[in-house]
């Protein structure tokens, strides 16, 4: 497996109306959703950066065909006086659809800048939760969740901080509840790497771990409230 930092490619439609969310030296990025679908025919809502360049003066509409190829990033805001990792798939050139491609593909490597959190559900399943830092230009880094499955994450909770890995998968969102402080409850949506194919790049530990079927399609999305 070639080791590609952080590449994305996300095919669906859009949900919504796309909105400015931040402008730039002059550019202004749109921030919209995208429905990816699964192989069970539900999707997944992810959360798109789309500059303004890239739109070349049309406008995105609710229920429009969009294919992107880019990175996902993350960004750290200080909401309701605590810091969140928001997470966005941002675009670096829009393509055209192809229905024969996987719509939803990723592929990262980077070095694990936490502990793998190993855990097995009420019904046995296995789960690992990684924390990735990925490399970007200028100096900077993207800290992007990753979970895994069965033997996979058996295999990563063997991993240990400053790990560097190279994967497969896709992004997926995940609703979830949330109890404040007050008792009330609210809706959240999570955003995650879901991984198809991880592999340690270390001399001495070379190993790999292929899931062979992982779940289809956490951190905040970009922009929410």
């Amino acid at each position: 497996m070639e080791n590609v930092i952080n590449a994305l490619h996300l095919s669906g439609k859009v949900i919504g109306t796309p909105v400015v969310g931040h402008e730039a030296f002059g550019e202004k990025f749109y921030y919209l959703t995208l429905g990816v679908p699964r192989l069970s025919g539900a999707q997944d809502q992810l959360p798109i950066t789309l500059s303004e360049r890239l739109l070349d003066g049309a406008m995105l509409k609710d229920g429009d065909a969009l294919a992107i190829e880019g990175q996902v990033r993350s960004y750290n805001k200080i909401i309701e006086g605590a810091g969140r990792l928001l997470i966005t798939a941002f675009a670096q050139r829009i393509v055209e659809p192809d229905e024969r491609e996987n719509p939803n593909q990723i592929q990262l490597t980077g070095t694990l800048c936490k502990a793998p959190a190993y855990r097995t559900t009420p019904f046995g399943r296995e789960i690992a939760d990684m924390l990735l830092a990925a490399n970007r230009a200028y100096g900077k880094s993207d800290y992007i969740p990753c979970i895994t499955w069965g033997r996979s994450a058996r295999f990563a909770a063997k991993l240990g901080v400053g790990d560097k890995i190279t994967l497969t998968g896709r992004l997926q969102s995940r609703a979830y509840q949330k109890q404040l402080p007050d008792g009330s409850v609210v809706e959240k949506t999570a955003y995650e790497v879901s991984v198809g194919h991880l592999e340690l790049l270390s001399d001495d530990r070379a190993e790999q771990a292929v899931v062979a079927s992982a779940p289809a399609y956490r951190s905040e999305q970009i922009g929410a409230q």
